[in-house]
């Protein structure tokens, strides 16, 4: 028998076989591998970023901060990379300052009772703040480790390529899949979601796994970030404007539930691939504004946050 969970998830992957088979047989040369490799070639770092949001949703946070996250990393990376560092001493450095500002969120929420929403908004205006403190401006990123990683194409049959920030954003995806679903601190997430109070009552370490899942997060922003400037190869404040909202919607349209509890790394892929499709048939057209895939996901949006409800209303009263 189906379980009602999995409703959401099956109806996104069918929602993107559909769309992806409209957009085929509509322009020519939009059946290929290489608009699907194109697909996460644009949309890499916004995929690692999903991944991370989607454990904090599911343990019934939010995370608003990962779009300045990300521009903070760029500009770290930029201004130090400009100044002589290596990237070898660079890239290890803002992965692990994205990780503990992560951290740092998640211990207020936990130890202060704050709400996610309020201290996420606060980092977010923190670190895109902290963005402006190092320069106002564009810092061209020149070094021959970023330029040789932006330009490296790994090639697959029929003459298609990837990059490496694909292969970067696939492992992540898997990464994110093992821990979910294989690892303790997989389940504390999932129970976490499903109930705090329970949690607590079981024994579940439920700060030292809060604090976790904000600093996963914020380690996969960083990682975002740094995969975001083998893509600009640059740093600037303005970066990643609205990216957190980009990364909610991916989660959300991916199937997992907004109150916590139930989610799906592989639900998070294809939301973001949805979106990934959305933009390149508005582009094939050619016709039509780059705003047109705000509205279609927004329009996607409202149809899974309703689905979820009539879903979770079901399940409330069947138990009745």
């Amino acid at each position: 028998m189906l379980k009602k969970q999995h409703i959401p998830i099956l109806v996104t992957i069918g929602l993107f076989i559909l769309m992806f088979a409209i957009g085929s047989f509509r322009y020519t040369g939009f059946f290929s591998l290489q608009v699907l490799m194109n697909l996460l070639i644009d949309n890499a770092f916004l995929l690692i970023t999903a991944v991370g949001m989607t454990f904090v949703i599911v343990s019934g946070g939010i995370d608003l901060s990962v779009g300045s996250v990300i521009a903070l990393t760029t500009m770290i990376s930029a201004s130090l990379v400009q100044a002589g560092w290596p990237p070898a001493l660079v890239i290890p450095m803002v992965l692990l300052i994205g990780a503990l500002f992560g951290w740092g969120m998640g211990a207020i929420i936990h130890y202060f009772k704050i709400e996610p929403f309020i201290v996420t908004l606060s980092g977010m205006f923190l670190a895109r703040g902290l963005c402006y403190i190092i320069s106002i401006n564009t810092i061209t990123i020149d070094n021959a480790f970023y330029t040789s990683v932006a330009q490296t194409k790994i090639r697959l049959p029929g003459g298609n390529f990837a990059s490496i920030s694909v292969i970067i954003a696939i492992l992540v995806v898997f990464l994110g899949f093992y821990i979910a679903h294989y690892t303790r601190f997989g389940r504390n997430t999932y129970a976490l979601g499903g109930s705090e109070q329970s949690s607590l009552l079981m024994g579940l370490p439920v700060g030292r796994t809060k604090m976790l899942i904000y600093a996963f997060s914020g380690f996969c922003s960083a990682l975002a970030g740094v995969v975001f400037t083998f893509y600009m190869l640059s740093g600037y404040g303005l970066h990643a404007m609205g990216m957190e909202l980009d990364a909610i919607a991916a989660v959300v349209i991916g199937g997992t539930l907004l109150t916590g509890g139930v989610g799906y790394i592989v639900g998070t892929f294809f939301g973001v691939m949805i979106q990934g499709v959305i933009q390149t048939i508005i582009s094939f057209e050619g016709t039509l504004s780059s705003w047109w895939t705000k509205i279609v996901i927004g329009v996607l949006l409202f149809m899974f946050i309703i689905l979820q409800r009539l879903l979770s209303q079901r399940s409330w009263a069947q138990r009745r």
